[in-house]
């Protein structure tokens, strides 16, 4: 005997537009629901009403959006309200399993309920204030970064005063991206749990003050983590195994996780190849077995986030000789 089903809804945050799949209502949670505390109620037979939040009542599901539904997933959870927010691959490839042809918002909304139905993916919460400010912080560095780049291509090609204008844009990048790296180092100084992670992490050879702040940004709390697999995978840098029978094709990195991370782990990588112990005599024995550079560099990306993971797991600064036992 089954017992009734839970409502659940689905959240396409494109027009942020919700389907109730119990109840058969559309929510459509828009900017003036943090402020009136409503949810606005659309049904399918009448065209708008409003119904307040109640505790328990909905388990919400949304995609990953970035800055798009961050504000909707605070302002539900901040109304007691269970909300899971998952990959939207994750979404694309459960609609091929029914064959799916139409694209629009509510059908989009009905998908994701009956995914939400179908596997109860876990609840989000969203971060700490400190890290919430911490990602927005490297974000913008990260932005700044990609601008500067833009600019200096353009001033290659640019003459007379289209150069000029390029020296000036140049220049303003420049200080606001010093500006934002002092932001980042006072923000992680003023709590005192950042900065004691950060100590940790500058104790691996390798690790500078901006790829410290880049890991704590998306990597806390590391207690979400129960394995450095887990970090691993999350970053994207575990393998994507490709084999039937006899056969072995080539197994590139699943790339399915936060690509900030793996470009932050880089050039600290290709650092630690050759300043740090534990990482050097890794990348050593595997140039013997003939691997190739690159994937060389790859999986000291990987060991570098196994040393990034047991330091902060245990609170205790890099040890060589415990890396090298």
């Amino acid at each position: 005997m089954f017992g009734k089903p839970d409502p659940c809804s689905g959240c396409n945050t494109g027009r942020i537009f919700v389907e109730d799949q119990t109840r058969g209502l559309s929510i459509g949670a828009k900017a003036e629901c943090p402020s009136t505390g409503r949810i606005h109620v659309c049904s399918r037979t009448k065209p708008t009403s409003t119904a307040s939040c109640k505790t328990g009542d909905v388990h919400t599901c949304m995609e990953t959006t970035g800055v798009y539904g961050r504000d909707l997933a605070n302002f539900l959870v901040q109304k007691q309200l269970l909300v899971s927010v998952v990959n939207p691959a994750q979404i694309h490839a459960f609609g091929k399993t029914e064959l799916n042809r139409a694209k629009t918002d509510k059908a989009d909304a009905r998908l994701i309920a009956r995914y939400c139905r179908m596997h109860r993916p876990a609840p989000w919460a969203p971060p700490a204030e400190e890290i919430a400010t911490l990602q927005a912080l490297v974000q913008r560095l990260e932005d700044l970064l990609g601008l500067q780049t833009m600019e200096n291509s353009r001033l290659e090609a640019a003459t007379g005063p289209a150069r000029e204008s390029v020296e000036v844009v140049l220049q303003f990048i420049e200080q606001q991206i010093e500006m934002v790296r002092l932001q980042i180092q006072i923000h992680i100084d003023q709590h005192p749990r950042l900065k004691s992670q950060k100590k940790l992490l500058s104790s691996i050879p390798g690790i500078a003050d901006n790829t410290a702040a880049t890991l704590l940004a998306f990597l806390s709390p590391v207690e979400r983590f129960h394995s450095a697999k887990q970090v691993v995978a999350y970053a994207g840098l575990n393998p994507r195994i490709r084999q039937s029978g006899q056969w072995a094709g080539k197994s590139p990195i699943a790339k399915t996780g936060n690509a900030l991370l793996r470009k932050a782990l880089y050039l600290p990588a290709v650092v630690a190849k050759r300043h740090n112990p534990v990482i050097a005599a890794f990348c050593d024995r595997l140039l013997a077995r003939g691997k190739r550079p690159m994937q060389v560099v790859v999986a000291a990306m990987r060991r570098l986030l196994h040393l990034v993971f047991g330091v902060l797991k245990s609170g205790k600064p890099f040890d060589p000789k415990f890396g090298l036992a």
